[in-house]
């Protein structure tokens, strides 16, 4: 799916305080692009505790759960990870990456927010978030039935947000001042070969490994750079961050 309008972070997270608690919203978006980062953060504004299931990981029983003989009849009783008393935040992370069996069993979950004869307690969210087929990941067709049981939002990474976000948590600084003269840097769109690019995520990657190699504390040497530039960006970011580096202020050998 690739939708006609997108929306930021900080639009993002407007959106779930608002429509999450009364319908399920759906986030599609590029691999590292930050959507369960949001949904964390959704789940600390709201105050309740949030349970993550990973579409490309479940089988039907995950969800439905097992049957169980009770006198003459049989009752299916769910797993406990879903099961809770109390409210929680349900993200379903990758559900596009799920079996056509596996969304059948979300159907009544997402919907109703029921699986059998269970319900989800009073005030519980329900979110969910998958790539894109043009992201070059894995995902499946996603039903309509399924898609018309969600509230649907396309995130895009916005450098300006990125940067207020990076300098509050503490991200190295020369990650940060690089993506403020380089804001186009900060994603680019998943390759079709197998390498690495440039994501939101990445590029924190990248900060905590020159953090933990203490990259503006002590000389790194090039070759050592090289390294975890590449491992982490696009080959066009990486050597224009490389050549970047050269003009910091710690002496590069």
């Amino acid at each position: 799916m690739n939708l006609p309008i997108t929306v930021t972070q900080n639009d993002l997270l407007e959106i779930l305080l608002n429509i999450a608690p009364v319908r399920p919203v759906f986030i599609w978006g590029a691999p590292g692009i930050g959507k369960s980062a949001l949904v964390e953060q959704f789940t600390r504004e709201v105050g309740l505790p949030c349970v993550s299931l990973l579409g490309s990981q479940l089988a039907p029983e995950d969800i439905i759960g097992i049957p169980q003989i009770k006198g003459e009849t049989s009752e299916f009783l769910p797993p406990k990870m879903i099961a809770r008393r109390e409210p929680y935040v349900l993200f379903l992370d990758e559900l596009n990456a799920c079996t056509q069996e596996v969304q059948k069993a979300f159907y009544s979950l997402i919907h109703e927010r029921r699986i059998g004869e269970y319900c989800l307690p009073e005030g519980s969210i329900v979110v969910g978030a998958g790539n894109r087929a043009q992201d070059s990941a894995i995902v499946k067709t996603m039903s309509s039935a399924l898609i018309n049981r969600m509230f649907h939002v396309q995130l895009k990474a916005d450098a300006g947000q990125w940067i207020k976000w990076a300098q509050a948590e503490g991200l190295h600084p020369w990650i940060i001042d690089y993506i403020i003269q380089r804001p186009d840097h900060l994603f680019s769109e998943p390759p079709k070969t197998e390498e690495p690019f440039s994501t939101p995520r990445s590029w924190h990657m990248l900060s905590d490994a020159l953090t933990e190699y203490g990259a503006g504390k002590r000389e790194l040497s090039i070759n050592t750079l090289k390294m975890l530039a590449y491992a982490c960006l696009s080959e066009s970011h990486a050597g224009m961050f490389l050549a970047y580096t050269k003009h910091c202020a710690i002496r590069i050998y």
